[in-house]
């Protein structure tokens, strides 16, 4: 069984157990949000700027590595053609459910997010992936696929781990792990884990998180930081998550620039 699988029968279990991320919004939180009333998250506390989102009536979402009917459904009811791909059979069976509750269609694709994703290129005006890479090993290559398979001019919305979850013990308190925190090639961080039902988790600098977008070609606009909501960290107001929102440029000989421009106005 590979790492992926893992975290699925994992997440598949956390969600049979009750896990606030597999939990799809109410039928009322669905109702508010065609009315104007919503918010999504992409980190654990701050609903992302509505500002980030704007009018999405018929533009084409994908929602990467985001089941659990709770950013789509949001999206469908402001008016967006959505799509979401996720590993979790669980994940996936709540979007339907909540599709099937509120009558609009959305494409949902079980897929892993490490192979090439299964999108023509140029096919999607914003990807919203909320914090979900902290389950696979390279990101770098997750980042060249969505900008592949975004429009020009077309947004990428991330939530990413700090790697600073990855150096804590259990309780928060002491620093016990090296980096990067990889149970793939380090056994005893993997006994880690499995002592505390964590299915396989990766460590990721911000050199992967944000430098791997500009690699790719994306140009980063904003950025904010968020606590867990729970945890000694999360009391010290030490962030341990990133939200970023990027943008594929319009002009082509812009895609590849490392030297991407931080701050361009959206």
């Amino acid at each position: 069984m590979g790492y992926q699988d893992i975290n699925a029968d994992t997440i598949d279990r956390w969600i049979r157990e009750g896990w606030e991320w597999g939990k799809p919004i109410s039928h009322e939180v669905y109702e508010r949000a065609k009315n104007g009333d919503w918010d999504v998250f992409l980190t654990p506390t701050k609903p992302v700027p509505h500002e980030w989102i704007g009018e999405v009536k018929g533009k084409r979402i994908l929602g990467l590595a985001s089941g659990g009917g709770q950013q789509m459904p949001v999206f469908a009811a402001l008016g967006a053609e959505c799509a979401v791909l996720d590993y979790s059979p669980l994940q996936l069976e709540s979007e339907r459910l909540v599709s099937e509750r509120e009558g609009y269609e959305i494409q949902i694709i079980r897929g892993d997010m490490t192979k090439r994703l299964p999108f023509d290129d140029e096919e999607f005006d914003m990807i919203v992936h909320p914090v979900s890479n902290c389950y696979v090993e390279e990101v770098r290559p997750i980042w060249k696929e969505c900008f592949r398979i975004l429009k020009p001019g077309g947004y990428l919305l991330s939530g990413t781990d700090h790697y600073i979850n990855y150096i804590v013990d259990s309780e928060e308190k002491q620093i016990v792990n090296r980096l990067p925190f990889n149970p793939l090639v380090n056994p005893d961080q993997m006994k880690q884990l499995e002592a505390e039902d964590a299915g396989v988790q990766f460590s990721h600098t911000l050199e992967e998180q944000i430098g791997g977008q500009l690699e790719a070609g994306f140009t980063l606009l904003s950025l904010y930081e968020d606590t867990s909501g729970e945890g000694r960290l999360h009391e010290l107001n030490i962030p341990t998550f990133l939200a970023m929102i990027s943008r594929k440029p319009i002009k082509p000989e812009y895609g590849v620039d490392k030297k991407a421009v931080i701050g361009e106005t959206m």
